[in-house]
């Protein structure tokens, strides 16, 4: 489980102090209209974001900035992205890592290419940030995967053209390279966006589980 924190960032240095976010919010109690110890921090973590709270997410932490102390310059591309709070609904993941972690293991089920997928690298590097999950097919074609675990921001269309830009570049040596965007819900606004990138695929994935039962032991 990741957790939940409160960073006040120095303006000087962009230094952050971090707390616990329910000791923070208790320590500044008059400012909120609830009892910080009577609720779930995923209930506290979704009001703060409505109420204009910046975020940051890890696999480990989920990172809470106030309305006057933004996040550092350097955030990342996370900063406009959906919450990553549980919100009732059947069928997602908690956190972006969970899914990226679930596809790197079980490629076979995207099934997409020219046979079976091949993982190249989670979190590969580039000179223009980290892809997160980085394959080929049995023709040799590279998939490039941005993974948002909830609905998908406009932006990642740029973020995944600029991956696959780069792997065309230092990678490919002519082989096709096609963006895949895969995501909780995609927005009408980024199905319109697409259409104009033709190797960019776009999915939303689904997320089940079964009960089997199984029989008594035979002596």
């Amino acid at each position: 489980m990741a957790d939940f924190t409160v960073a006040i960032v120095n303006p000087d240095d962009n230094s952050e102090t971090v707390s616990p976010m329910k000791t923070w919010l208790r320590d500044h109690q008059d400012s909120y209209p609830f009892n910080p110890s009577e609720k779930n921090s995923r209930t506290i973590t979704r009001w703060l974001i409505q109420n204009g709270w910046s975020h940051k997410e890890t696999p480990t932490e989920f990172r809470l900035y106030p309305p006057g102390s933004p996040p550092p310059s350097d955030i990342g591309d996370s900063e406009d992205d959906p919450p990553a709070v549980d919100d009732g609904e059947y069928g997602s993941f908690r956190l972006e890592a969970e899914l990226r972690n679930f596809l790197a293991n079980n490629l076979g089920l995207a099934k997409i290419g020219n046979g079976a997928l091949h993982l190249v690298g989670i979190e590969h590097q580039t000179a223009t940030g980290p892809i997160d999950i980085l394959a080929t097919d049995d023709a040799g074609a590279y998939y490039v995967f941005e993974l948002k675990r909830a609905a998908t921001p406009d932006k990642a269309i740029g973020q995944v053209t600029r991956y696959m830009g780069w792997v065309m570049e230092s990678l490919a040596k002519g082989k096709p390279v096609h963006g895949v965007i895969v995501a909780g819900e995609i927005s009408a606004n980024l199905q319109y966006a697409v259409l104009a990138i033709p190797n960019v695929r776009l999915f939303e994935y689904q997320v089940s589980f079964n009960l089997k039962p199984v029989a008594h032991a035979v002596a």
